[in-house]
């Protein structure tokens, strides 16, 4: 097992949120994971957003109504860069710069294997069933998805990606992108999918996204579609998300 330090606990009513780190290669990989009651419950990774981190209210929404509603964990860790692991001083979107001085490919591997890592770890402390397993993330969340997503093979059992594609606008730097890595991992992924788009995404032109979608394995894939630019999320689309992943891994 990778060397793990529990960082806190809360309980609230029937959810407990456990901190932990993985040391892992050297480096901390800050997690955080929302348990239901049930023993070994299945679990959903949440990915965070550009300039995000592992606690945004996203996650902590989704993972409270995943974890009382349909008794099922969810697990999130800071990106690099991001978090517990951004530098001192730096502004929000100082970690483009510095993704580019180590390279996209290289933290997108490190992210995939961060991420399972953290996994990993709490399969072996009976806190999730590492054996079920969905994938939930959005713009950057989806870009580090992908290939954890491809990794995780037949334990995934459902993704809900969107917000991101294979183009993406000038305001982004292309030393973000890593796209031989996207377009593998997505030929690679056989699970549901549903992939959710703006259809007026300033940052990943739709075209872009249906190209994506295009790349996914599944044939049991979904495109859900939305007017509106890339930050706009409306509750419905919250709604669908946990109602997609909720229905595949009660089914699995």
């Amino acid at each position: 097992m990778d060397k793990v330090r529990i960082t806190g606990q809360v309980l609230d009513g029937a959810i407990r949120e456990v901190g932990f780190v993985v040391r892992r290669d050297g480096h901390d990989v800050p997690a955080v994971l929302w348990r239901p009651e049930a023993a070994r419950p299945a679990v959903v990774l949440l990915g965070h957003g550009g300039s995000g981190h592992k606690r945004i209210e996203r996650h902590v929404r989704l993972a409270r109504w995943f974890a009382a509603r349909a008794g099922i964990a969810c697990l999130a860790i800071d990106g690099p860069f991001h978090g517990d692991r951004s530098v001192d001083g730096d502004a929000p979107l100082d970690y483009q710069r510095r993704i580019a001085q180590v390279g996209a490919r290289s933290v997108h591997q490190s992210m995939r294997d961060d991420s399972l890592a953290a996994l990993a770890v709490a399969d072996q402390l009976d806190w999730v069933d590492e054996q079920r397993v969905a994938f939930l993330g959005m713009s950057m969340g989806a870009r580090y998805g992908l290939p954890v997503c491809s990794a995780l093979g037949t334990r995934l059992k459902c993704a809900v990606l969107g917000k991101f594609g294979l183009t993406q606008s000038d305001d982004l730097p292309e030393t973000l992108a890593a796209n031989d890595m996207i377009t593998h991992a997505a030929a690679n992924i056989h699970a549901p999918v549903l992939q959710h788009v703006q259809w007026h995404d300033e940052l990943f032109p739709h075209d872009g996204q249906f190209e994506l979608f295009d790349l996914f394995a599944s044939t049991e894939k979904v495109l859900r579609a939305r007017p509106g630019d890339h930050a706009l999320t409306r509750l419905d689309d919250e709604i669908a998300w946990r109602e997609y992943v909720g229905a595949n891994l009660e089914s699995n």
